[in-house]
């Protein structure tokens, strides 16, 4: 699925996505993600790494990881806040994701874990000093997206096709 343009730009102008999975209860789980934005000929991809900040225990372990081998679909959450509720302004992409250098052995295609890493140092410093490559990546493939936005943010006037 190709991102409407004004979508796609929201999404590459904010910081910080909400990543919701599922546990094997069925029990929803959320949390803040670093996140890039690529757009591909076979449809755009959004791509979340598991990076050098402390986590606890073995990296390819996480929560989100374990979630994704049993129920391998996830939702994004991308807002804009304001104290000014008419800057307000979310998108949520929702779809099939994949954990490539995971426990499930999944190998992303040739190049695509260059692009994607590439994406993500641009974006967040950070991760310009840290050795990102073969660690846990997912990649969320957008099949539906929501949004919404008040009349002063630039989602205003996109009609979300609900």
């Amino acid at each position: 699925m190709e991102l409407r343009p004004e979508l796609a730009d929201f999404l590459d102008g904010q910081r910080v996505a909400h990543l919701a999975t599922v546990d094997a209860d069925g029990l929803p789980h959320v949390l803040p993600v670093c996140y890039a934005l690529l757009r591909r000929p076979e449809g755009d991809a959004l791509y979340s790494v598991v990076d050098e900040k402390p986590k606890r225990g073995d990296p390819r372990r996480l929560a989100r990881l374990r979630h994704l081998l049993l129920h391998p679909r996830a939702a994004l959450v991308v807002d804009a806040w304001d104290e000014d509720w008419s800057r307000l302004g979310w998108v949520m992409v929702q779809g099939d994701a994949e954990v490539f250098h995971g426990e499930g052995d999944l190998v992303p295609a040739p190049g695509e874990e260059v692009r994607a890493l590439d994406a993500l140092r641009r974006r967040y410093p950070q991760y310009r000093a840290m050795a990102l490559e073969g660690r846990p990546l997912i990649r969320l493939r957008p099949a539906r997206v929501r949004h919404w936005g008040g009349p002063q943010s630039p989602l205003a006037g996109l009609r979300d096709p609900r």
